[in-house]
């Protein structure tokens, strides 16, 4: 049912991003004077097909991984005399630049809307109180301690974890180091300094940033007391059952859960014997650490869940809503900010600061789509904003059969005063199929490594 879910949202998401890019195109061909003679949302064979009083077909096509808008040209089939005047090879560069540009273009205006909506709702998430950071990192040698908040950095406000993450994002590209607004503690709003964060040692990938940094979402300390065992896990096979509390493995006493689930983590495969009390008792297990590989690294599982206590996260709630009015502005910003940053790792990307790896596939793409859906409308707008930004950015680049090398050509048109040659377009079709080809081969690879994995 989850991968049923998860297909579904992302069927939805992907239909409207690319229904909403190539009406982009549709609607300003038609109104600069272009024919149009089919606008279709998927490839291969129509599904649905209904056609206009103008003739146009409007095709829902039954792969839905993309979609095209069929103009008018000389170039694709003998055009009457009468409409020559509306085929898309005739037009002027301008006209021709404005009609490829309208696609990227509307999922810019699209991710706005997203953004927007995603504001004015309102996203929940943890206020930025930090954990204990390690002792080599960043953050540590910083002065940054446990409890403390993260108010600022270089003077933007910041209130949630997400918030602080994209902007870290941002700002650690440039390579200078971070000034930080550090408040006490969450009872201590009084009680502010500023801290400057070093980034020279500190890896621009976001597979490694944070870990790099040293900082991390504190949690309230949890009772090592089992909630709720995962079926065929460790602790199962161990016979462990919701209620028991954990006293000590080896002998050394387990304090908290984190405690616990940290030294399990560290040490996968390993044999252990746990102390524990259930109903009064005291008793002792022997297991096995479960194990589970986690990107190219093996990490232990115990395979069950903490009691929690939900009054102990009351005061590190925060939530991320604008008044609409107000939301607008922070959306366009916003929609902006991720277009620069996507760029920009894109071009982190080619000079191998960051890994190739961080290509999403469809897969991926699917996943997040379901669990964004699945914990509330304002994740799942957030979601399709940035995959609108993401197709808008790819689509910009300046590579023949995008966008963006038509754009490339359309320009180079302008300032010559005559169109590229067919040789030179012919030769830059060939490096755009490449391209493409590689960048498709890369996702689906990074999908199945993931999944084998």
């Amino acid at each position: 049912m989850e991968v049923l879910q998860s297909a579904l949202w992302f069927l939805v998401a992907i239909g409207l991003l690319v229904a909403f890019h190539e009406f982009g195109h549709f609607w300003v061909a038609r109104r600069l004077g272009v024919k149009v003679l089919r606008y279709s949302v998927g490839f291969g064979k129509p599904l649905l097909l209904r056609r206009g009083r103008d003739g146009c077909e409007y095709v829902l096509a039954a792969i839905p991984l993309g979609g095209y808008v069929k103009m008018l040209d000389e170039r694709e089939g003998v055009v009457a005399g009468a409409d020559l005047s509306q085929a898309y090879n005739r037009q002027p560069p301008w006209k021709r630049f404005l009609i490829v540009a309208a696609g990227p273009v509307a999922n810019l205006l699209l991710a706005v809307v997203f953004f927007w909506m995603a504001l004015v709702i309102g996203q929940e998430g943890l206020r930025t109180v930090i954990a204990e950071p390690p002792a080599v990192s960043a953050a540590a040698k910083a002065g940054l301690r446990a409890g403390e908040v993260i108010t600022a950095v270089d003077g933007e406000a910041v209130t949630t974890w997400t918030q602080l993450r994209t902007l870290l994002l941002e700002k650690v590209i440039e390579r200078r180091p971070l000034q930080l607004q550090v408040q006490a503690s969450v009872d201590q709003p009084q009680s502010v300094r500023t801290v400057s964060l070093g980034l020279d040692q500190v890896r621009v990938d976001p597979e490694f940033l944070f870990d790099d940094l040293g900082l991390g979402s504190f949690q309230p300390p949890m009772e090592p007391v089992v909630a709720g065992v995962e079926a065929g896990g460790a602790a199962a096979e161990a016979g462990f059952q919701p209620g028991d509390r954990l006293l000590s493995r080896d002998g050394e006493p387990v304090s908290t859960w984190q405690d616990w689930a940290q030294w399990v983590r560290a040490h996968p495969g390993a044999l252990v014997e746990v102390g524990f009390e259930r109903q009064g008792q005291t008793l002792s297990r022997k297991l096995i650490i479960g194990q589970v590989q986690d990107g190219d690294t093996q990490i232990g599982r115990f395979g069950a869940t903490a009691s929690v206590d939900p009054s102990r996260w009351e005061s590190l709630r925060a939530i991320d809503r604008l008044p609409p009015v107000q939301a607008l502005p922070a959306a366009v910003e916003q929609t902006w900010r991720m277009s620069v940053l996507t760029l920009k790792m894109f071009g982190r990307m080619l000079t191998g600061e960051v890994s190739v790896k961080n290509v999403s596939g469809p897969l991926q793409i699917a996943e997040a789509a379901g669990f964004s859906a699945s914990i509330g409308a304002a994740y799942y707008f957030g979601f399709l904003a940035l995959v609108s930004v993401s197709l808008a950015v790819i689509n910009l680049l300046p590579v023949p059969l995008l966008d963006g090398g038509h754009l490339l050509f359309t320009s180079i048109e302008m300032l010559k005063g005559s169109p590229v040659s067919e040789r030179v377009q012919l030769l830059g079709q060939k490096f755009g199929l490449t391209f493409l080809a590689l960048l498709m081969g890369l996702a689906f690879y990074n999908d199945l490594s993931r999944l084998i994995g």
